[in-house]
């Protein structure tokens, strides 16, 4: 599988990093996520440099472990909500369907 190089920005710097063609659109918005988080918190605790990314790192980390312990998403009741609402959709179409 070929990889690219995609130049990313985060508080000014410039990096390289490998990235497939497929992951291009991921990559960019975790880094505008990470721009965000980056930014927030030097504005909260004017913090920069290694300081700040381990700051964020940690907020971000813990962030994730919060929302795993407390059952993360339930993709499978999401599926069934969607399920139930392509059932809906079906039987509405079907109607109108019918008047044409």
């Amino acid at each position: 599988m070929p990889t690219d190089s995609l130049d990313i920005s985060l508080l000014g710097k410039t990096y390289s990093v490998a990235c497939r063609p497929e992951d291009r659109e991921g990559l960019l918005a975790a880094m505008a996520f990470l721009e965000e988080k980056l930014n927030s918190l030097a504005a909260r605790t004017n913090a920069s440099g290694e300081k700040l990314a381990v700051m964020t790192a940690l907020n971000i980390a813990h962030e994730f472990l919060q929302f795993q312990r407390s059952g993360g998403f339930d993709m499978q009741a999401a599926k069934r909500r969607i399920g139930l609402v392509n059932a809906r959709l079906d039987g509405v179409l079907a109607q109108q369907e019918k008047l044409f």
